[in-house]
């Protein structure tokens, strides 16, 4: 595991909670960007997938 999958991780949360007060207050703007941290929380915890695959195929 590496700091993508860690910065994926809290993007999400992140995101998350976002989503969750935008849907509440009835913010769709708030919304939106929980939403849209929640996808790049996503991104960096596949490219930290990526980064590990590459890792093992380059190990014997």
């Amino acid at each position: 595991m590496d700091k993508e999958h860690v910065k994926g991780a809290a993007g999400k949360a992140k995101g998350a909670v976002k989503d969750a007060a935008g849907k509440v207050m009835g913010d769709k703007s708030l919304q939106a960007e929980g939403k849209v941290g929640k996808a790049k929380g996503a991104a960096h915890q596949t490219a930290g997938g990526v980064k590990d695959a590459a890792r093992q195929a380059g190990k014997p």
